[in-house]
């Protein structure tokens, strides 16, 4: 017995046309899940290789400088990718942009390891920045403005001091070629204060020099965000 037996022939067509929608929306469910399933991909796949990059180089660098950050008064920091040192008495002579003999002596060890350990990485990173920072104290008499610009002034010498030191050291001629296009030198004034547990200022931390690692990842993501948008 056929299943469209006493039914009218225009009630069978309407039967038909309808499970011939059915299969199409079924078949049309079918393309957008593997659709949303490449684009799911396609999303996660770079923030994977962006986390995994960034540990691989924080995991050099912890390797190469484990046993020199206490002697130096220095972290490094997973979240930024940054070598940052902070004895300002070690640094620079107060108010100065020259470098203190000590700190000489650190960047002459610090910057060829430096180099070398991210030469590896060389095509993943975008930028090694040098970041100098300062506390947000200037001379009494000085408004916050003044202050600003003023420390604007003093960071951004010191941040060349430190290039126009590191770049020309000898041990670190196999790597300029690759690393120098890379290097910038950053000052920052007192625009990324250390604070404390009290949301008060750590003056002393806040003067800081910093190395700090950008990779390419970051300029792939966005690229990549900003063509969902």
């Amino acid at each position: 017995m056929q299943i469209f037996d006493g039914l009218r022939p225009s009630q069978v067509e309407a039967d038909e046309h309808w499970m011939s929608v059915s299969d199409l929306m079924a078949g049309l469910m079918v393309v957008f899940l593997f659709i949303a399933v490449f684009y799911m991909k396609a999303i996660t796949q770079p923030l994977t290789n962006y986390e995994e990059t960034r540990e691989e180089i924080y995991q050099a660098l912890l390797r190469e400088f484990h046993d020199d950050l206490a002697k130096w008064n220095a972290v490094l920091k997973r979240d930024t990718l940054s070598v940052v040192f902070n004895a300002p008495e070690v640094l620079f002579l107060q108010g100065s942009i020259d470098l203190r003999p000590l700190f000489q002596d650190i960047l002459r060890d610090f910057f060829p390891r430096y180099l070398k350990v991210l030469k590896p990485f060389q095509t993943k990173i975008a930028e090694i920045r040098i970041e100098g920072h300062t506390s947000s104290e200037w001379h009494q008499a000085a408004t916050p403005d003044e202050a600003y610009f003023g420390n604007l002034e003093l960071s951004q010498g010191r941040t060349r001091s430190v290039l126009r030191f590191c770049l020309p050291l000898p041990a670190g001629a196999p790597y300029r070629e690759w690393a120098q296009p890379l290097i910038t030198a950053n000052g920052l004034s007192s625009s990324d204060l250390i604070l404390g547990h009290d949301g008060q200022e750590e003056v002393a931390l806040s003067r800081r020099v910093e190395f700090r690692v950008r990779d390419n990842s970051e300029d792939r993501l966005d690229l990549m965000l900003g063509a969902t948008r």
